[in-house]
């Protein structure tokens, strides 16, 4: 198989990457989750792991020795010199295991879904970039109501954030998540027939 379609799906937090994503993996695409990545090499044992302890000290452990990250986001969310060191040490390791990822799928089309998709460089090696948004007020309302972040810490983690105009400019494609299910699976649905397009076009030159 040639190499896949890749989409960058972007957005700051709590204005429904993750949504998007699930519509996108049940119209058949393989998503990769750069969280869950990063979580995974965080776990014990790993170079990242010795090597956010070291930064950051044991107060951020679980009883079990596990980085327990919401210790680590009260931390990083509150101090943008902690949250450069952080990503100083995962980023490159992120982005190392979502390329192999990228190179094993077996999809025609890979949704890479990061919030710092563009800052890391991954968006180098996408062939769209969505970016998710949603008003400030929406965002704090997910982070509360489903989240269960106090309003003070949900301000705190959305100032911690780059304005979404930032994201917008560069975007291919702009979900507006502020609505229904229903009215953002409609932008999706539309954005998506244009991949298939795209796909298309790419099969003809490969025959």
């Amino acid at each position: 198989m040639s190499r896949p379609y890749v989409i960058g799906l972007t957005g700051n937090i709590a204005t429904g990457k993750s949504t998007v994503a699930s519509m996108l993996r049940e119209l058949g695409a393989e998503v990769i989750d750069a969280d869950r990545v990063a979580h995974d090499l965080m776990r014990p044992s790993t170079g990242v792991y010795r090597a956010v302890v070291a930064r950051f000290g044991e107060g951020i452990l679980r009883p079990d020795g596990a980085i327990d990250r919401s210790k680590l986001g009260e931390i990083v969310f509150g101090d943008p010199r902690a949250l450069r060191d952080l990503e100083r040490i995962v980023h490159p390791a992120v982005v190392r295991e979502i390329l192999g990822r990228i190179q094993r799928a077996t999809r025609d089309a890979v949704v890479v879904e990061a919030v710092k998709l563009v800052e890391s460089g991954l968006d180098r090696y996408v062939d769209t970039l969505w970016v998710t948004v949603a008003p400030p007020e929406v965002q704090v309302q997910r982070l509360t109501s489903l989240r269960g972040l106090s309003l003070e810490e949900a301000w705190r983690r959305i100032r911690a954030q780059p304005p979404q105009e930032e994201r917008v400019r560069v975007a291919d494609v702009v979900i507006d998540t502020r609505g229904s299910l229903l009215e953002t699976r409609r932008q999706v649905e539309s954005a998506w027939r244009r991949v298939q397009t795209a796909l298309r076009q790419r099969r003809s030159f490969d025959i």
